[in-house]
């Protein structure tokens, strides 16, 4: 028998899983409209699914941000409700051969860039910007980006004071390894600049094709997570960017210019990007096209050449009732299945998360951790993560300017923002953002 929650919603096949629990393909009874489906158990140790429920509901409206339809409790579950999106990055990234021309990246850097802002905006940190968390649309959105998965999403601001969290020592790393900034690797306590930082390891990743730091072996997490930290630290901003135009280079060490609770300037990093797609001749009479479109675009022409060069073979029935044969009904219209029209589902990649003795939900009604909560908090992923010592670490005190909190080893503070501004690229979406 079929399963509906919400009174509406029927549930469908299941298309993945993560830490929190399932994914299923969903659709509404009445007019049909397909949805996505998560669902957990509510006796799991951290309940997650209410928590993203309340962070939907304060970052609605956004653009790139996914709609909530239904969220609630049906038996022994809890459900979050979902507009169905497709493919990620990370997927659309290995269907054009783990590469991406600079074009396609700099059209995403614009977009991806405007995602993190609008989610500062509203005093929330990300804290897992990697590939797998951005998603395209599907129909009339197919070219807009999509952020997703806000499970570790923490608040950097107080909501009743607006004061920005203190900067802390000895923390836990939080995130994905392969994208976490040097600080969080360091132990210290995240804000604006990390996300900022992890979205450039993204965007250098598309452009090489890997990291320098993937494939590293080590006999447990510690130490292979103590290697990406010191390959991290210790490789030169020119070598890591070595494949890419200098302005990749520019974004990197403006990101690393940026003090603890210092406001970043988005506005100046899109315009870096915004900039080198204009010198590099590109423009938007073309729609914008993504890679993943063009390679699809191409595959389609193949196959349609393919079948005119060998037309299939249709048996004539020997019956005197002779019947037309429909080629929509035998398949021959079908060339190809279509990439951006399959929906995409998150699954348990490899992320450092915690475990907290107080649901997520109930951490979201909480201002600002103490220090003490800070303490209660254990580490949980496969084989366990280590704390990361940052005793031979020192605080350095603010030299002046806007921020007043520096977190983190010494950095080039004296990078000066150019204030120049270009025209905003028209939208990649076919909608208005």
């Amino acid at each position: 028998m079929e399963r509906i929650i919400g009174g509406k919603y029927k549930i469908g096949q299941k298309i993945g899983s993560g830490s929190f629990g399932e994914i299923h393909i969903g659709s509404h009874i009445e007019n049909a409209e397909l949805v996505v489906i998560k669902m957990e158990n509510r006796k799991t140790k951290q309940p997650q699914l209410l928590y993203e429920a309340e962070l939907y509901n304060l970052l609605k409206g956004g653009s790139g941000i996914p709609r909530m339809k239904w969220s609630g409790i049906d038996k022994d579950n809890n459900f979050l409700v979902l507009d169905l999106l497709g493919p990620s990055l990370e997927d659309l990234f290995h269907y054009c051969g783990k590469k991406f021309s600079l074009k396609t990246v700099l059209m995403l850097a614009d977009q991806m860039l405007t995602r993190i802002e609008y989610l500062h905006s509203k005093g929330f940190l990300h804290r897992d910007i990697k590939p797998d968390n951005f998603l395209m649309g599907l129909g009339r959105k197919a070219k807009q980006v999509y952020m997703i998965d806000f499970g570790l999403t923490k608040r950097y601001r107080d909501p009743i004071t607006n004061n920005h969290i203190p900067c802390r020592e000895n923390k836990l790393l939080i995130g994905t390894p392969r994208y976490a900034s040097r600080n969080a690797h360091l132990g210290f306590e995240q804000s604006r600049r990390d996300d900022l930082e992890s979205l450039g390891y993204v965007l250098v990743y598309f452009i090489r094709g890997s990291l320098p730091w993937q494939g590293l072996q080590a006999p447990t997490n510690k130490q292979k997570y103590n290697k990406i930290s010191e390959m991290k630290r210790s490789i030169p901003i020119d070598i890591l960017c070595k494949s890419c135009p200098e302005q990749f280079a520019s974004y990197f060490r403006y990101c690393h210019s940026l003090t603890f609770d210092q406001p970043p300037d988005y506005g100046f990093l899109k315009h870096i990007f915004r900039d080198l797609f204009t010198t590099q001749g590109y423009d938007d009479s073309d729609n914008c096209l993504f890679d993943w479109t063009i390679l699809k675009f191409q595959k389609m022409q193949q196959k349609k050449t393919s079948i005119q060069s060998n037309p299939p073979i249709i048996a004539i029935p020997s019956s005197p009732e002779r019947k037309d044969v429909d080629n929509n009904q035998q398949g021959v219209g079908d060339v190809t299945q279509d990439i951006v029209a399959k929906p995409s589902a998150i699954i348990d990649h490899p992320r450092v998360t915690i475990n907290n003795k107080k649901s997520n939900l109930q951490k979201f009604n909480h201002n600002v951790p103490t220090q003490e909560q800070t303490e209660k908090n254990v580490l949980c992923i496969s084989s366990g993560m280590p704390r990361v010592s940052t005793q031979n670490v020192s605080k350095m005190k603010s030299s002046g300017g806007t921020s007043n909190q520096v977190c983190g080893p010494a950095s080039n503070n004296n990078y000066v923002t150019p204030r120049t501004f270009v025209p905003i690229l028209r939208r990649t979406s076919s909608t208005k953002q």
